[in-house]
């Protein structure tokens, strides 16, 4: 992974205690719809930590690099990714990003208002709205491969290098999100799944404080 190749992700699958009956989650929602009882979700959300599987397809090379660890969020806008297929770390402390990776002995270091901070997954760490951010359109669930839950395709209304679509797959029961799904211009594809989400657990604030390793070359922008 590196910082062209890492969007964060994240997106998350969490649980909530939602007062929808099930016929009601069943039925067809709009765009909008679905996207304030997403935003009511992660509102209620203080803290979140899941293990995540990553895919990303690179077009150009018709070739796929899978990833996988556990990601903690904590508002506002702290994030950790702990890498564990290759010691890989992605670290915000709200204020500072750093994407550390292991084999080439680096770290990218960028103020995070400086950065490409993914809009489509600033509302999960405190920041951010679904309908201000994105122009939104929901899809055939089924024909996207996740019959009995909910897909949602969002276009940045500000364009960014980072992404032009976003698909989020939302459970249509808790309106947690299951599966991130972005599309750059290059037509390279990052998706991310969470498993086992534990939510507003009381997190170490060290989990969002990273120092690399002793000779790791530091690159700021």
């Amino acid at each position: 992974m590196n910082r062209r190749t890492f969007v964060i992700a994240v997106a998350a699958g969490l649980t909530c205690n939602l007062t929808l009956s099930t016929r009601a989650s069943a039925e067809a929602l709009s765009a909008n719809q679905l996207a304030d009882q997403m935003q009511k979700f992660y509102d209620q959300t203080h803290t979140f930590q899941a293990s995540f599987k990553q895919r990303y397809w690179v077009e150009a090379y018709r070739k796929t690099k899978d990833s996988n660890g556990l990601v903690t969020f904590a508002k506002p806008g702290q994030m950790s990714w702990r890498y564990k297929n290759n010691g890989n770390r992605v670290v915000s402390d709200g204020k500072t990003i750093k994407i550390y990776e292991a084999d080439n002995k680096q770290m990218y270091l960028q103020p995070v208002g400086n950065s490409q901070y993914p809009a489509a997954l600033s509302f999960l760490v405190g920041g951010g709205n679904l309908k201000n951010t994105f122009m939104l359109k929901m899809l055939d669930a089924k024909a996207m491969g996740f019959e009995g839950g909910h897909v949602m395709m969002g276009v940045p209304k500000s364009p960014t290098p980072a992404y032009q679509k976003v698909f989020f797959y939302v459970d249509a029961k808790t309106f947690q999100v299951r599966r991130v799904l972005m599309l750059d211009a290059q037509r390279n594809r990052n998706r991310f799944d969470f498993v086992t989400p534990v939510v507003n657990k009381t997190i170490d604030k060290t989990e969002f404080n990273f120092t690399p390793p002793a000779g790791t070359r530091i690159i700021k922008p």
